[in-house]
C-alpha cells in the first residue's frame, strides 16, 4: 500500500464512521453518496466551521482515487 492509499484509507474510515454515527448510514449508503451530499450534510451540521473537518475538495479527491 502506498502512502497516498494509506491516507485515503484512514480518511475514508474516519468519514464513514462519522456518517454511521451521525446519520445512521450503513457502508453502502456512505459509498453511494456523492461528495456534494456528504459535504452539504457536514456543512449544515457545522456552520461555524470549527473543529477538524474534511473540505469538499479533499472529499472529492478521496472518492476519485477510490474510483480510479
Amino acid at each position: 500500500m502506498t502512502e497516498a492509499q494509506g491516507r485515503f484509507a484512514e480518511g475514508a474510515v474516519r468519514l464513514s464512521g462519522r456518517c454511521a454515527l451521525l446519520l445512521g448510514w450503513r457502508p453502502d449508503e456512505f459509498w453511494n453518496a456523492c461528495p456534494a451530499e456528504v459535504a452539504a450534510i457536514f456543512g449544515a451540521a457545522n456552520p461555524a466551521g470549527g473543529g477538524e473537518s474534511i473540505d469538499r475538495g479533499t472529499l472529492t479527491r478521496m472518492i476519485e482515487k477510490d474510483a480510479g
